[in-house]
């Protein structure tokens, strides 16, 4: 989601209302929780760059689990793959798991996913077996037609939407 957030051109993530964003999502639906699921940078010591990348992500967190945003933050981590490029690990683990986990114990009856991740596809299908809903939020400039064959409803948003929850300095 940060990455699609910042593609849309969105300054100043670091104070995004991202709990307002939630409640948009939920439209008026009573919410049980949110979590923010997400690869840890690693950094060594003397790589300034890997280092300030690690104090603004230390900095997200901070924010997110803040008080006004009540936002639990679950942790991957980030593998380098071919030199450069970098991939979150056990990210789409940890979110299908707590899907299945919840929707096993009937602690939601929708679950909202905005991740496009189709790793999930899987976890979405089962769920929806179990007949709970599953709504996938996207955004319009980089939807996943593969999510959104396989869930209750899809909504896509865009910049217009967001401009409530971004904050500007």
């Amino acid at each position: 989601m940060y990455f699609k957030l910042k593609s849309l051109e969105i300054k100043n993530l670091l104070s995004f209302h991202y709990r307002g964003m939630a409640n948009l999502v939920a439209q008026k639906r009573e919410i049980v929780g949110v979590t923010y699921y997400v690869g840890v940078v690693r950094a060594k010591l003397d790589d300034e760059y890997a280092q300030k990348l690690r104090f603004s992500q230390i900095r997200l967190f901070n924010h997110l689990s803040s008080k006004a945003q009540n936002i639990v933050v679950k942790k991957g981590y980030l593998m380098r793959v071919a030199g450069e490029k970098v991939h979150e690990k056990g990210v789409d683990v940890q979110i299908a798991t707590d899907m299945l986990i919840g929707a096993y114990e009937n602690l939601y009856d929708v679950a909202i996913v905005v991740s496009s991740d189709t790793d999930l596809i899987p976890a979405i299908q089962k769920i929806t077996h179990l007949e709970k809903k599953v709504e996938y939020i996207g955004f319009s400039h980089q939807p996943s037609y593969g999510v959104m064959k396989h869930v209750s409803e899809s909504r896509l948003l865009n910049l217009i939407d967001l401009e409530p929850f971004i904050v500007r300095v």
